[in-house]
């Protein structure tokens, strides 16, 4: 996995876009300003919309179906861990690296592929990932911050993550928090 690479890609991607044009509108003719003969009238610019939006955005089931296959992945690297520590571990210091490895297994997971590839495994699978506003790579602190804010859209009862089935964007709640979204790959 080369992480500079795919890092480099998508800063070329997000760069060469064009970026949003600026919508002029021109004043109505009873309020524009006294001009010299045969000079145009006054324009005044209207902002450029600031986030832009992903052309398909991921919605919410396809989203369940990928956090599934990645919750058998990180369930499975616990499972061959324990088994390994187990074998080779007495049973005090293999009790204690097996629930360290559970504690850190999936944070790990989730923060290094959405920092490095904006993918895990699932989202791989179904062809969606997770990007910025500017539609670039998450930063390292995005991708952390994500992931607690999917523990909080947990902790309430699921319904962070319910957020993303009803709003027109599908960002969840720990997608508002850490200003990213999810979009299919094109």
């Amino acid at each position: 996995m080369d992480v500079t690479r795919y890092r480099e890609e998508m800063a070329a991607l997000t760069t060469s876009a064009p970026p949003p044009v600026a919508r002029r509108e021109t004043a109505p003719a009873a309020a524009a300003t006294p001009t010299a003969v045969g000079s145009p009238p006054a324009e005044t610019p209207v902002p450029a919309p600031t986030v832009p939006t992903a052309l398909r955005p991921a919605g919410f089931w396809i989203r369940v179906g990928a956090v599934l296959i990645d919750v058998v992945c990180v369930m499975a690297a616990e499972m061959a861990f324990g088994l390994l520590v187990w074998a080779l571990a007495e049973d005090r210091l293999g009790t204690a690296a097996s629930r360290a490895f559970r504690f850190l297994a999936s944070p790990c997971y989730f923060i290094f592929f959405h920092w490095a590839r904006g993918q895990t495994l699932g989202k791989m699978a179904f062809r969606i990932r997770v990007v910025d506003l500017a539609g670039g790579p998450l930063s390292f602190g995005q991708a952390a911050l994500r992931h607690v804010g999917s523990w909080l859209s947990a902790v309430i009862l699921g319904i962070g993550y319910l957020v993303a089935a009803f709003r027109p964007d599908k960002r969840a709640l720990h997608d508002l928090i850490a200003r990213t979204r999810v979009e299919h790959l094109t």
